[in-house]
């Protein structure tokens, strides 16, 4: 009998330290990723990669300036790779859809508003598709991996 007993008080302590010891890790909020300054790892205009980091043989080498700062929301800059600057604000919808917005100058063809899918993000990278046609790349979508230096 005492040995039934301690069976079954190990079983329930055992399913006790199952349950509460296995919680899911917190996951960090996509809004607290995404505050850094990044810069290009690899872009791609349409399915052509142009840039990559420390690449030889990049088409377009004006990447290699090219950064996004989302650091003090919600404020941004954004630097395109003919060396533009642009500042103004931004904002996520969802987990999914980065808007920049009010962006000074505008940005040409986009009315001050520039707006990417976020393909993925971790700490130290992020992937973004311009969701509309960019004029200055010759009507391309565009595909950024960023990284947080």
């Amino acid at each position: 009998m005492k040995r039934n007993v301690s069976t079954g008080l190990l079983a329930v302590l055992t399913m006790f330290l199952l349950v509460t010891g296995c919680k899911p890790k917190d996951k960090t909020p996509v809004s607290e990723l995404i505050a850094k300054a990044w810069t290009a790892q690899r872009v791609d205009h349409n399915t052509t990669t142009v840039y990559t980091k420390g690449g030889t043989s990049n088409t377009v080498q004006g990447y290699a300036q090219f950064s996004l700062n989302l650091s003090a929301a919600p404020s941004v800059t954004y630097k395109e790779f003919d060396g533009n600057t642009f500042s103004g604000q931004y904002e996520l919808q969802g987990d999914n859809k980065l808007i920049l917005k009010n962006l000074s100058p505008q940005p040409t063809g986009s009315n001050g508003t520039l707006e990417f899918t976020i393909n993925s993000v971790t700490d130290s990278e992020l992937k973004l598709t311009r969701l509309t046609a960019s004029q200055k790349t010759g009507g391309t979508i565009n595909t950024y991996t960023l990284s947080n230096p």
